[in-house]
């Protein structure tokens, strides 16, 4: 699969005006697109907080921050976490000083949430302030390659209370040899040496200070995918600046200079972003999904469509489920779905909704942001939940269309 990352000026306002947008594709295929700069996001920024309340029926805390922000600091986010106005005793009060990060902007009507375990990402690894120390692999890595990962790191000190986790993207330096952990091991050092200094000044900032802000949103993005990119161009000369300070190895960073032709219409992203916003997705069997957002929760319906296959109903029905939830996924990516998502599925047997529900799985495992295929309900809907950290796509078009009236 070739991935290319295209990060370019688009016309997203509705009179025309440009907007600095991040767009990923898969195969020729739009996989997620993120505009920058419509409200300011908080998203990863660490501050000193103060606590100005704390509600144990519901298990969190509210925080406030910089320029009067209140946010949301659920209590399983704060197990260990670094107070700047005295020692941790097991308790969080009202006036405690605290250091927290933003895990989630602000989604409608939802403060932002917060997060006591500060993580500084890079492209193999991330440091992570709560409270343990040494080296974690992701989850997602085979055992073999975890051991290898962790070897090359063994003389590498990772002192308390940091956390140094080994990214799932790490595994494709296994097959470079022993020079290929270079990237890796520079990467953890330099992480280490910041979070340390991090710690050293937010334990003597003032309360509401903003300690770090956040690196620019579209190098988040390209860090935080699971796999690397084959290819990134940009026509933006402070973009292309950036990257170039950066480690891609293996990527073919490049700079778009033709006046003719912009990068938005050579990727013909125009029409793709229309696809993306569009009520009903067709897919090539003929089929297509309705995806219906709504205030409570998302919904995706399954339909047969111009589907006139010649084979068995069963055969039908599972051919257009199994595209249908490829599809699903990557819907949820490129529109930023979140909370409760519902698909409703073709009816099939209980052998092939099994094997469905896998197949599903499977095809979310590239998401960035965690998934969880939960189950089938005895009405045959499928029901997903999907972590909210950026707002939904349509949200933000529509947000960057009234903002230039």
């Amino acid at each position: 699969m070739e991935k290319i990352c295209v990060i370019t000026k688009a016309p997203l306002a509705k009179d025309g005006g440009r907007m600095l947008t991040t767009f990923l594709l898969e195969d020729g295929r739009l996989s997620e697109v993120h505009p920058h700069g419509t409200s300011g996001s908080l998203l990863g920024n660490i501050y000193v907080g103060k606590i100005k309340n704390v509600v144990k029926n519901i298990e969190a805390a509210f925080v406030e921050i910089a320029g009067g922000q209140t946010c949301f600091l659920p209590f399983s986010e704060a197990v260990c976490p670094i107070l700047t106005n005295r020692p941790y005793d097991g308790r969080l009060l009202c006036g405690d000083e605290i250091l927290v990060q933003v895990i989630r902007d602000r989604v409608k009507t939802k403060d932002p949430a917060l997060t006591a375990k500060i993580m500084l990402e890079g492209r193999w690894c991330a440091a992570v302030i709560d409270g343990g120390h040494g080296v974690r692999c992701s989850r997602q890595l085979s055992e073999e390659t975890a051991c290898i990962l962790s070897d090359c790191l063994k003389d590498t000190e990772v002192p308390k209370p940091i956390t140094l986790i080994l990214r799932t993207k790490a595994g494709e330096l296994v097959n470079g040899g022993a020079n290929g952990f270079v990237p890796l091991t520079a990467e953890a050092k330099k992480l280490l040496e910041r979070a340390q200094t991090l710690l050293k000044i937010g334990r003597t900032r003032t309360v509401f200070s903003l300690i770090s802000e956040e690196k620019p949103e579209w190098l988040a993005v390209l860090q935080e995918q699971k796999t690397s990119f084959d290819k990134v161009v940009t026509d933006e000369p402070a973009v292309h600046s950036a990257l170039s300070g950066q480690d891609f190895s293996g990527t073919e960073v490049s700079f778009y200079t033709d006046e003719k032709v912009s990068l938005f219409q050579l990727y013909g992203l125009s029409a793709k972003l229309d696809e993306a916003l569009s009520k009903r997705v067709w897919l090539k069997s003929g089929g297509y999904l309705v995806v219906e957002p709504t205030e409570a929760l998302t919904v995706i319906d399954v339909n047969t469509g111009k589907f006139d296959g010649k084979k068995k109903t069963e055969e039908t029905f599972a051919l257009i489920n199994r595209e249908a939830a490829a599809e699903t996924a990557r819907q949820l990516r490129l529109r930023n779905l979140s909370g409760i998502i519902l698909v409703d599925f073709i009816n099939q047997d209980r052998a092939g909704a099994k094997e469905l529900l896998e197949f599903l799985r499977e095809c979310c495992k590239t998401d960035p942001v965690p998934v969880r295929v939960v189950d089938m309900t005895p009405l045959g809907l499928v029901e997903i939940t999907r972590k909210k950290v950026r707002r939904p796509l349509a949200e933000l078009i529509r947000e960057a269309k009234t903002a230039s009236n």
